[in-house]
């Protein structure tokens, strides 16, 4: 499915965090707001683009890594079937755009990307969701 959508930075981090390492990110890094996982492999990229970032500990293939100043966020699902960007425009707040998947929506949804509304805008004149 096509998004396009209006978020804060903390909840595209959210959404990266519930779609990759959720059961093992360290409970410290999941409250901090500067900590991003990131993973540098030729399918499943995620990348954060900021002034100051340096990587404090890596469990696998994610790397977490504090940022500050962060201008935009790629984030490419394994399977490829999600690609997304999310690009600052004004503070925290950034635009995302891209692809997702059935259980990407589903991230979206719960880290507050995407809201309620969005749920029910119509692709060809059938309901996407229904609540």
């Amino acid at each position: 499915m096509n998004v396009e959508s209006v978020c804060p930075l903390e909840n595209f981090r959210k959404f990266m965090i519930f779609s990759t390492c959720r059961s093992y990110i360290p409970e410290e890094f999941f409250n901090d707001e500067e900590i991003f996982p990131e993973r540098m492999e030729e399918k499943g990229t995620m990348y954060v683009e900021a002034e100051d970032k340096e990587t404090l500990e890596k469990k696998g293939e994610i790397a977490f890594v504090k940022a500050s100043n962060v201008l935009g966020v790629i984030y490419n699902s394994k399977s490829g079937n999600t690609v997304l960007k999310w690009r600052s425009t004004k503070e925290d707040l950034g635009k995302v755009t891209g692809e997702a998947s059935a259980n990407s929506l589903v991230n979206l949804f719960e880290a507050s990307v995407l809201s309620k509304s969005y749920a029910y805008k119509t692709n060809e004149n059938e309901q996407i969701l229904e609540s």
